[in-house]
């Protein structure tokens, strides 16, 4: 697509940005905007399961914890509910790498936007459809199931994007940086130090901003969902397909051209 002005030249700015954000050429800026995007998502989904099933689907430590205590306790049913949470955060990530370098191996722009468009696809089904299920439907087994699966999917594709450098589902490991940062910025600076300790202030700058994001998506994840329901992810899901759809499309229509 041709982002000079013109005829449509007003659309050619968003058309270049969706380019970028969700295209194989990494920037700063485009890792920062993603995973805001991506960690607000993170929290609507997981304040969402919550209100539905009572249980955090993005957060591993817990389900773990929650399965190791289940064991104990003779909860079996709360042991497997737990265990198909952290299997499907698993499959998850796994299928992040084979869509990702299949996509990688045929060279083509949509590496990383074919997993965000799963994504958005499943978010925009489980809005959609999970107000359906019922308990005898097995409506606990369906959704931890499948927000764990997507849960993965993204942690795993924001690991890919920004080299294992940012986390969206993962708050534990960016509270730690916080601190660890927080710690070099206060320590004592003496002049004429060979080894000064210098904090990274972008970095401590990325996860406050990321935080924030996950608390306000479990904010308005969790007031959405007592006034509509599922359809609190639906939003959601539209801007991730918004974000997933030009390098999709600039894919398709490069093989379209070729096999004419």
């Amino acid at each position: 697509m041709d982002a000079s002005p013109g005829p449509g030249g007003r659309a050619a700015p968003l058309v270049a940005y969706l380019r970028g954000i969700a295209g194989p050429d990494r920037s700063p800026r485009w890792n920062r905007d993603l995973a805001v995007l991506l960690a607000l998502t993170a929290g609507i989904l997981n304040s969402v399961g919550f209100m539905a099933i009572a249980l955090y689907t993005s957060h591993m430590t817990g389900l773990t914890a929650m399965l190791a205590d289940s064991l104990v306790l003779g909860s079996l049913d709360i042991a497997l509910l737990c265990l198909t949470g952290l299997t499907s955060f698993v499959v998850g990530a796994a299928v992040c790498a084979l869509l990702f370098n299949w996509a990688r191996r045929r060279e083509l722009q949509s590496r990383f936007a074919i997993v965000l468009l799963l994504e958005a696809a499943l978010a925009l089904f489980i809005g959609l459809v999970a107000h359906e299920l019922t308990a005898d439907a097995g409506r606990e087994w369906v959704l931890i199931a499948l927000l764990g699966f997507t849960m993965g999917l993204q942690n795993a594709v924001i690991t890919k994007i920004s080299d294992a450098q940012i986390r969206t589902t993962h708050v534990t490991g960016m509270v730690t940086d916080i601190g660890i940062e927080l710690g070099k910025l206060v320590y004592p600076k003496r002049a004429g130090d060979p080894d000064p300790v210098r904090p990274r202030l972008g970095r401590l700058g990325l996860h406050v901003l990321l935080v924030s994001a996950f608390f306000v998506g479990g904010v308005t994840g969790a007031l959405a969902y007592q006034a509509i329901g599922f359809l609190t992810v639906v939003p959601t899901a539209v801007l991730l397909l918004a974000f997933a759809s030009v390098p999709v499309i600039e894919d398709a229509r490069g093989r379209s051209r070729r096999s004419a």
